[in-house]
């Protein structure tokens, strides 16, 4: 596929926002500006579903969600013991335990990056360093291939979209090839490239005697209700890309990373029809502490047409409960996050009589030793 060439004016055009017919306002955000600050209740603009994982000897678990389907959960443990769970998303119940974690071809040394679940075929993609491992729900090996990509969702039924890595720290060089591409889930070849314009690779690497260091923390594709919003640190601009092939400026961060030092990136984290959440991330890293990369938070509220610093709470807490700015972590087009609610605070949270409706049920049955309660947190239908 041509390259498409650098466009380096077209994304500082303005478009009035509120505009009708077919126009996109694109917005533009300065990460070196200090914004206003906003509250929000999580329920006023999401829906939640609450999940209690059900605790048995064979299932215990820390419940970190690595992909949600319409009847399951694939749930892993903080630790890198290699225990896949299955649990049943409306009844919470243990479906099945796996693991295949080893050093042989059919098995995964580690999950790094987060799972893939193809429901409509029944397979979960577990990517393991450079490589992917496709399994069915009873945990069958059924094939694998060699991947540098990460950022990656399930795209239609033969595709996953991600992003190649493998020119990552190729800081300053020239670019010569797509990274944001359509691969096939068979055999990890490449169906589609989908080239964002820029000419030179600036990722968000740190170089020093001591060596080099990056952060995971910018997220180069996101699911946004049937379209996808691509990023990439070596372009000022995000775009949405849709699957008829259209790519369309989308928002603009300035100034621009290649007159900064040290850069700051800006990567959405997700989108609402209310909100869009988005986090920066400097470019500094200390190599004799291990510190860096410091990251902000920023809203835009699509109404105001302006953008806040911004606390989120719970609503079904009759206090203020604050949930983590940067819990936004969307799974697919309609899941936006999860939250681990830990048993043991839930079940103090009870005896203090600030929990209500659901979550409260919830905790009134429950033992501080269960596993967590999981909240997924849902576009509004």
């Amino acid at each position: 596929m041509k390259q498409i060439k650098t466009i380096s004016t077209i994304i500082l055009l303005v478009v009035i926002a509120g505009c009708g017919g077919d126009k996109q306002s694109i917005i533009t955000v300065d990460v070196t500006k200090s914004y206003p600050k906003k509250e929000l209740i999580l329920q006023d603009f999401m829906d939640v579903e609450y999940i209690p994982l059900e605790t048995t000897d064979e299932f215990l678990t820390q419940g970190v969600v690595e992909a949600v389907g319409s009847e399951y959960l694939l749930v892993k443990n903080r630790i890198n013991d290699g225990d896949i769970f299955i649990f049943d998303r409306k009844t919470g119940k243990g479906v099945r335990k796996i693991n295949r974690k080893g050093q042989g071809p059919e098995e995964y040394e580690n999950i790094s990056g987060r799972m893939v679940f193809d429901e409509t075929n029944g397979e979960m993609f577990v990517k393991s360093s450079k490589k992917m491992l496709i399994y069915d729900l009873d945990g069958y090996f059924k094939r694998s291939f060699l991947s540098s990509h990460t950022d990656i969702f399930d795209y239609d039924k033969d595709n996953l979209i991600g992003y190649d890595m493998s020119d990552y720290y190729k800081r300053g060089e020239d670019r010569k090839k797509a990274y944001h591409v359509i691969l096939s889930k068979q055999d990890g070849s490449t169906t589609r490239e989908i080239f964002i314009p820029f000419e030179t690779i600036h990722t968000p690497i740190v170089r020093k005697a001591a060596g080099s260091a990056f952060t995971g923390e910018f997220s180069q594709i996101i699911p946004n209700q049937g379209k996808w919003i691509l990023a990439d640190a070596s372009s000022d601009t995000l775009y949405t890309y849709s699957q008829n092939n259209k790519l369309n400026p989308f928002l603009v961060r300035t100034p621009s990373t290649y007159v900064m030092n040290p850069e700051i990136y800006l990567s959405i984290m997700a989108l609402t029809d209310s909100y869009i959440f988005m986090k920066t991330v400097k470019n500094d890293f200390d190599f004799e502490t291990g510190r860096g990369f410091n990251l902000n938070a920023l809203m835009y509220d699509r109404k105001e047409n302006s953008i806040f610093e911004y606390t989120v709470y719970n609503g079904d807490y009759t206090e203020k409960k604050t949930l983590s700015s940067f819990m936004w972590w969307p799974y697919n087009h309609a899941i936006a996050a999860s939250v681990i609610l830990e048993s043991y605070q839930l079940v103090e949270d009870y005896k203090k009589g600030i929990l209500k409706g659901k979550l409260k049920d919830i905790a009134s049955t429950m033992d501080a030793e269960d596993n967590p309660v999981i909240m997924l947190v849902k576009q509004k239908k």
